[in-house]
């Protein structure tokens, strides 16, 4: 792909996320951003945006830089490039501060505290936001009424939980800091197809209570019917974009991604 058409596809991208939501101001932009592990560069000049109450998905292939992208936006590996959270520089903000900022990750490996139960799971989410004991007691409730089988469980150890409740687990845990942005990276790997058409429900649900998404999915199809707009992303560069439904129809996202979801992500 030319440099020109690399250019086209970003203002593209961020032309029609900047129209969605009536105009609202941008979440999240990242501008000409660059990952690299020693001399290879995992992720090269990708810009996104991403609106207030939006999801936005990132699709792929295996190794193409998604899970690469999550880890930077969050400050967990250092980049070059432009990102910028409610309008304020991310440049020298560490993991916590973007955190208490209103921004979480939810990894692939969810990487839970597997000795510890749910309930404690629970309580360390909430440390960078530091509530009261009532506060956060209250915050544990709404997580509990959002995932019933989590408040089952809750005296149970997290390493002995099923996959599907390991997942909600972890986004329990993500919502017990009162995200403004959650970023996804795989949420319905290994899991049931029933299991996977429960997260995605409470995903929808999220952003209908205004949480915006950043959504990076195995299962392509899925991504592009609950997101807003998305990104196909390849060998570290942006070579796709625009409204969901419009990736969705064009002949080339469904004859590589639409016959079935990818594999698991391999990138590190």
């Amino acid at each position: 792909m030319s440099g020109a058409q690399a250019t086209a596809i970003r203002d593209a991208a961020a032309t029609g996320s900047r129209s969605a939501g009536n105009g609202s101001p941008l979440l999240l932009e990242i501008a000409d951003l660059h990952v690299a592990y020693g001399q290879v560069e995992a992720v090269r000049g990708v810009s996104l945006v991403l609106m207030p109450g939006q999801i936005v998905s990132v699709i792929g292939p295996n190794g193409a830089g998604k899970t690469t992208l999550l880890a930077a936006a969050m400050g967990l590996l250092p980049s070059r490039g432009r990102l910028v959270f409610d309008g304020e520089p991310l440049a020298g903000i560490d993991v916590e501060a973007r955190v208490e900022r209103g921004l979480t990750l939810v990894p692939e490996q969810r990487e839970l505290f597997g000795a510890l139960s749910v309930a404690d799971n629970l309580v360390l989410g909430a440390t960078a936001r530091r509530p009261g004991r009532a506060e956060r007691a209250r915050w544990i409730d709404a997580v509990y009424a959002r995932f019933p089988r989590l408040a089952d469980r809750r005296a149970q150890m997290a390493s002995t939980l099923s996959g599907g409740e390991r997942q909600m687990l972890a986004l329990g845990r993500a919502l017990m800091s009162k995200p403004r942005l959650l970023m996804l990276d795989e949420p319905s790997l290994g899991l049931a197809p029933l299991v996977v058409r429960e997260i995605l429900t409470i995903v929808r649900a999220l952003r209908d209570e205004g949480v915006a998404i950043l959504l990076v999915e195995q299962n392509a199809r899925a991504a592009l019917e609950i997101s807003d707009h998305g990104y196909v992303l390849e060998t570290g560069e942006i070579v796709l974009a625009g409204p969901s439904a419009a990736l969705a129809g064009d002949p080339r996202v469904q004859a590589t991604y639409l016959g079935g979801g990818t594999d698991e992500d391999g990138d590190a």
